[in-house]
């Protein structure tokens, strides 16, 4: 289990998403992000862009906006030399707008509170097994209707 050893607890590294493309969406302030798992997401970033002044010069020019790329090492998206916005945070956003409304770590407590083996919660959920399963590792977004349903679930 990779991670740092501090006072005899292992905390688990956390690995961050990169991307691998960019384009800006059809619609405006929306970027097409593909990412290293091979994901991919349209996500709408007028929020930050309206809000924040240093996206200003983007929320002038649609030609400057369609001029995102990739960064350094996918760590980020970049228009100029000002103006980026990290992977960490458009990953984020993108989790968000996809509805995913549960972590992995509250939902592996769910199963474990509720004394669930991975078919148990498989079959409470009407999900298959392997998915339970990256759901808890955090290799597929949890959707918003499984998050309700572990919910739900806890009151029964």
């Amino acid at each position: 289990m990779g991670g740092t050893e501090r006072t005899g607890v292992t905390v688990p590294k956390k690995i961050l998403p990169r991307i691998t493309s960019v384009q800006a969406g059809e619609r405006p302030l929306t970027l097409r992000i593909r990412w290293d798992k091979g994901d991919e997401n349209l996500v709408d970033v007028s929020g930050m862009v309206e809000t924040f002044r240093v996206f200003e010069p983007l929320r002038r020019s649609r030609e400057l906006f369609d001029q995102v790329r990739v960064g350094d090492h996918g760590a980020d998206v970049v228009w100029s030399d000002e103006i980026d916005m990290s992977a960490d945070t458009l990953w984020r956003l993108a989790q968000e707008q996809a509805g995913v409304t549960l972590s992995p770590d509250a939902f592996k407590r769910w199963r474990e509170r509720k004394a669930y083996t991975l078919e148990m919660a498989a079959a409470a959920l009407g999900v298959s097994r392997r998915m339970v399963a990256y759901y808890e590792q955090g290799k597929k977004p949890i959707p918003r209707v499984v998050a309700l349903a572990t919910r739900a679930l806890e009151l029964a």
